[in-house]
């Protein structure tokens, strides 16, 4: 079963998706799409790596996300993607549309076929006004349709908010 964990800045996605990766019992890849573009950045990616597991697997891909979880995935095995919005904003700032529209697109398509379990980390940036900035609405408004393509054929779907899991489908957790 997939899943996609959503919820705001510091709401507690990344803890229980990190959670559910060690009690599936699975070897993990934890699948990183942050680049350490400044300090406070590099602060994060710190304190992601501080507390996954040691025997955790690693692979840093920011753009090329649907290579990788068919490379990744395998029977008996758990990949942890960290984060859907960090990987669409470098799609985004790389400014290779072709890419962009390809990924996104292949994406959701590719999940029913893929075996293992896949965890999906998300940013919900989409509960409040909308930005003025033309290039933000554009990210809100993929960021929400991404969402929303994964959510329909994930079977389990998360929103956390002050480190609370809410199942919007799936089994409570």
């Amino acid at each position: 079963m997939h899943t996609l964990i959503l919820g705001g800045v510091r709401s507690g996605k990344s803890r229980l998706a990190e959670r559910l990766a060690r009690e599936s019992g699975l070897a993990v890849t934890y699948i990183a799409t942050a680049r350490p573009s400044d300090d406070e950045m590099i602060a994060r990616i710190a304190a992601h790596r501080e507390r996954r597991p040691a025997d955790w697997r690693l692979v840093e891909e920011p753009l090329a996300l649907v290579d990788t979880l068919r490379r990744e995935a395998a029977d008996g095995h758990c990949l942890l993607v960290e984060c859907l919005t960090l990987w669409l904003s470098n799609l985004l700032w790389g400014e290779d549309e072709e890419q962009l529209q390809r990924e996104l697109a292949a994406l959701p398509s590719l999940l029913p076929a893929l075996p293992g379990q896949v965890i999906f980390v998300g940013n919900e940036t989409n509960l409040g006004v909308i930005p003025m900035h033309a290039l933000a609405r554009r990210y809100c408004d993929l960021a929400g349709v991404l969402h929303q393509r994964l959510a329909a054929v994930c079977g389990a779907v998360y929103f956390t908010a002050a480190g609370l899991p809410l199942a919007l489908k799936g089994p409570p957790v």
